[in-house]
């Protein structure tokens, strides 16, 4: 998928902090992107399916993180990948050619290594500081808009992304920006 056609605006979901993902994904602008984080959670099979049913409805795109399986049952629109995983991305990609691919990098040497992927577009964390265990020290706008400069794959601010920081991006060639919290 061309990055043209990507979401600028993403909802991830996370099972202690987004407590009610079916709700918040109601409330993001149409054409919005939904990272559902089902890990851990009981429901998750259910709750992937109705956030599929909404992405349909309001022409959101919904991907699956870190589950290939539960992305083909529910009808998502692809995968978000961790860190650790960006190496499965080729073979997702050759076993679902349609799927939009997303891949997290938590530093700007994970970004480099983000880039040979062939992920259609990278969220990179942690911009502002986060309340995710895995956001790290904050890279703050600068870094992260150094961090991006020669990136050839779009991508999307990730960390402590909210209303009142969102502005600091101006200027820092965020493709998009990602939010947990930020949506509540």
């Amino acid at each position: 998928m061309e990055g043209a056609d990507l979401p600028a605006a993403w909802f991830v979901t996370d099972p202690a902090r987004t407590p009610d993902p079916v709700a918040t994904a109601a409330q993001l602008p149409r054409g919005g992107g939904v990272i559902f984080r089902g890990f851990g959670r009981p429901d998750a099979e259910a709750t992937a399916a109705r956030l599929a049913a909404l992405a349909r409805r309001r022409g959101l795109l919904l991907l699956i993180g870190a589950d290939e399986a539960l992305a083909t049952r529910v009808g998502a629109g692809g995968v978000h990948l961790p860190e650790r995983d960006l190496w499965k991305a080729p073979r997702i990609r050759a076993r679902h050619p349609a799927w939009v691919v997303t891949g997290a990098a938590h530093s700007p040497l994970a970004l480099q290594h983000a880039q040979r992927a062939g992920l259609d577009a990278v969220l990179l964390s942690a911009v502002f500081s986060s309340k995710s265990p895995s956001a790290g020290k904050p890279m703050g706008p600068i870094k992260w808009a150094l961090a991006v400069r020669g990136a050839r794959t779009p991508t999307i601010a990730l960390g402590g992304v909210n209303a009142k920081t969102v502005g600091r991006l101006v200027g820092a060639k965020a493709y998009g920006f990602a939010a947990v919290e930020g949506w509540l």
